[in-house]
Parts: C-alpha cells; structure tokens; sequence
C-alpha cells in the first residue's frame, strides 16, 4: 500500500493511515468509552434517555449531541459507517438496511417530476427497478447509455440531475473514466455517483478521489464478505455545490426555517439522506446487522487480495477453454476496459468474472454442475458463487436492454472467493465439460 503512516497519527485519521489499519480502528480509535469493550459493542435499543426537557428539545431540533431514536440513530451503525467514510476518503455518511435502500434514498434525495438522470446502460438490474418502478411514473425522465464521457455528454440535458455509473459494470466488467465523467460533470454542475460495490469498500477503487461526489454501497457484498447480512451504505465527499435551482430541496426551509444547506454547509446531502431514508422512510440499518459489517471490515483488505488473485488466474485459464467463447475481465489484456482498469483500479481488478459459453445450454449445466462453488444471487461472499444473469438478476429487463448491456443467455457470473485455487479450477473444469 502506498498510504503514508505517520507513527504520531490519530487510528481514525483517514488521510494519514493505511487501509488495514483504518479497516480495524476507524470511527473507534480505542476502547468503548462506555464500557471498556475493545470489540465495538452492539448497542440493541430502540431509544435513549435525555438528560433533560431542554436536552431533548436541543436533540430534535438538530442543536444537540445525544441520540434521538433508534430509527435515525445508533452508535454501533454510526462506527460502521465512518469506517466506510474513512476507507473511501469521503466527508459523511449513512447506513441503510440494504444497498437498493441506499440506491433508492439517493434517487429519491435527487429526482422528481421534471428531472432527468442519465444512467450507465450497464447498471445493477435494481438500479433499473428504482428507475422504471418508482422515478418513471413519478415525471422523472433518463436516458441508459454507454459509461463513456461521450455518450453522457449527448444524454444531458439542462434538468439532468445525476449521472450515475458503476465502477465495474456488472456482470461484463467495463470500466469507465471516472475523472473524464467527472470533469463533465464538475462543467455541467451535475452530481456524479459512483455505485462502488464492486470497489470493495475503497480498496480496488476511490472514485471520490478521482472525481466522484457521491458512493453508493451495497455493504452485503465484499464490505461484509461472509454472505451474512444486508446491508448499504452512501458516502458523501463533500464536493458538490448543492446551491443550485435544480435541487431545491436542499436550500428550501423546514418548519424551523433551516435548510439542509445552512444545517450542514460542507456535506448537506448526508443530511437529506438521512433525514429522507432513515428517519422518513425508516431503511434504518440494525445494529446486529452493523456489527457483522464490522466483522467483515476487519479482514477486507486480506480476502479482496486473495480472491483477485484467484480471478485473474481463473480468467485466464478460461480463455483457453475449449468450451469457452468469451471471457469478461478487466485484468485481461483482451478485456477492452483493461487499459482504463490499470488506471482507474487499485490493488487487483476485482473478484468477479463473466464468461460465455459457446453453446447457450452450457450455462445452465454449468450453474447444474458446480460443487465447490455456490449457484445463488451474491457477490462479494467468501465462498465462490455463480449466477445467470439473463434468467435471474437483470432478467426484469427487456431483451434488447440485456443485449443492450451485454448480457446474453450463455453468460455466466462467477464470484471468486477463498477457496484454494487447484479445487476451483477443478470444479470449473468438470461443470464446463460438453
């Protein structure tokens, strides 16, 4: 790792120490204050007691420290996600209840009648469902194109009000010009997010570092890594100058006649996102469920080196199968994102590879086959797992927007995770046989 370590500096200062040690100790450089507990506890209430009538008014009212309700807050959640922060280099965040919780509340904190948001084509299939379930029949137009700066600069519009990309594009593996998008975007004065998942939790990839201004996390993945909870999470990096008249919201004044621009100047779309998905829609995030992500934290660094390990000699192996048409990797020098990936990416290309059979029924015997590796919906598990996503997780599209994406029936998913490389391979080999 290329992160500086002063020996002099705080365990939670992002900027000043490396990833491992922020993967153990940020958001809690110490032992609990409360109970002495080295382990961050798991705080399992619903609410907390105020020291007084004015207490509890200064809390509501936002002028106070102290906790209002489980539903907005809870000190496990709070340690979990400024760990994330830290990891990414963001300013603020939040914790929701699942990764579409987060992708849900930050459209929602940016869409409306009128609006228009411009989309990677190759977005997460339940990116797709907020977009035509909920931001569709509410009046928000979009357009899905290809994740490159000319595509997007032809989509936008003067109400376009996100552009939105995924830093790997799942399942085929593109990687996009995160700082060329970013310039664009910085010159249209339009927000750019990033849904990093597949970054696992800023250890492949920063995208605030190279332009972005908003991460989306589905924390279920790689962050928690043990195929254990749901969870998400959205960090802000405090870039974007919300003081525009297509986001209304954040310079309008509540009953107290406060804005969420005079509330919290720096980092205002943390607190349109709490106050939208957490406290208004109660995505709250439990703190057993918190915890489990700090487990998870602990080891990111260890089990992302090795599955991308894996991944890349798995991808490579592929490519010299014989029933084997395609493989999708950015590590790959056939990959057409590969020289973007060795610019964009960090530490490895991912734990995750897409291939094509030559015939498509050698998906299916495939996915009927396998034995050490799982056939479910996940990513990001320490177990090796594969789906199809043509049947499974983008089959809610239409048949030219899967083409459109890249996905074909005979595309297989493979998520790499611990286990030892010979018995992958193995298992691959005999499932892959005609």
């Amino acid at each position: 790792m290329d992160d500086a370590s002063p020996d002099d500096a705080p365990l939670n200062d992002a900027p000043r120490h490396r990833f491992d040690t922020l993967q153990l100790h940020a958001g809690q450089p110490g032992a609990d204050p409360t109970t002495g507990a080295r382990a961050v506890p798991i705080y399992a209430t619903s609410s907390y007691v105020f020291r007084s009538a004015q207490h509890a008014a200064d809390v509501f009212a936002g002028e106070g420290e102290g906790s209002q309700y489980g539903r907005m807050d809870n000190p496990t959640v709070d340690v979990f996600v400024d760990r994330i922060v830290a990891l990414e280099r963001g300013k603020a965040g939040v914790g929701f209840s699942s990764g579409q919780a987060a992708t849900t509340t930050t459209l929602l904190a940016l869409a409306g009648p009128g609006t228009h948001i411009v989309f990677s084509r190759e977005v997460f299939g339940g990116t797709y469902s907020v977009v035509r379930k909920l931001l569709e029949p509410w009046g928000c137009a979009w357009d899905a194109v290809d994740q490159t700066v000319e595509a997007i600069a032809e989509a936008l519009r003067p109400e376009t009000v996100a552009v939105w990309v995924e830093n790997i594009a799942n399942p085929t593996c593109t990687v996009p010009d995160m700082p060329a998008i970013a310039a664009l975007c910085r010159e249209r004065r339009i927000p750019f997010i990033v849904d990093n998942t597949w970054g696992c939790g800023g250890y492949i990839c920063r995208p605030l570092e190279l332009g972005a201004d908003l991460v989306v996390h589905s924390a279920t993945k790689w962050i928690g890594g043990h195929g254990t909870f749901i969870g998400g999470a959205v960090v802000d990096g405090g870039t974007f100058d919300w003081d525009h008249p297509n986001f209304p919201a954040f310079s309008r004044p509540d009953a107290r006649g406060r804005s969420y621009l005079s509330r919290e100047p720096e980092t205002p779309f943390r607190l349109r996102a709490q106050e939208l998905g957490l406290s208004t829609m109660g995505m709250t995030l439990s703190p057993f469920s918190a915890f489990l992500g700090l487990q998870g934290l602990a080891t990111l660094s260890l089990r992302v080196d090795q599955e991308c390990s894996s991944a890349l000699e798995l991808a490579r192996w592929l490519e010299g199968q014989p029933t084997v048409s395609r493989v999708h990797y950015p590590g790959l020098e056939s990959h057409p994102s590969h020289d973007l990936a060795k610019q964009m990416l960090r530490n490895g290309f991912g734990a995750v590879l897409s291939f094509e059979t030559k015939e498509e029924a050698g998906a299916a015997r495939f996915v009927d086959r396998i034995r050490v590796a799982s056939h479910l919906a996940n990513i990001g598990d320490a177990r090796t797992v594969a789906i199809l996503p043509w049947f499974t997780t983008h089959s809610g599209l239409d048949e030219p927007a899967r083409r459109a994406a890249g996905i074909t029936p005979g595309l297989v998913r493979l998520s790499v995770g611990l286990e030892g490389l010979e018995d992958l391979r193995a298992d691959l080999e005999q499932a892959l046989r005609p």
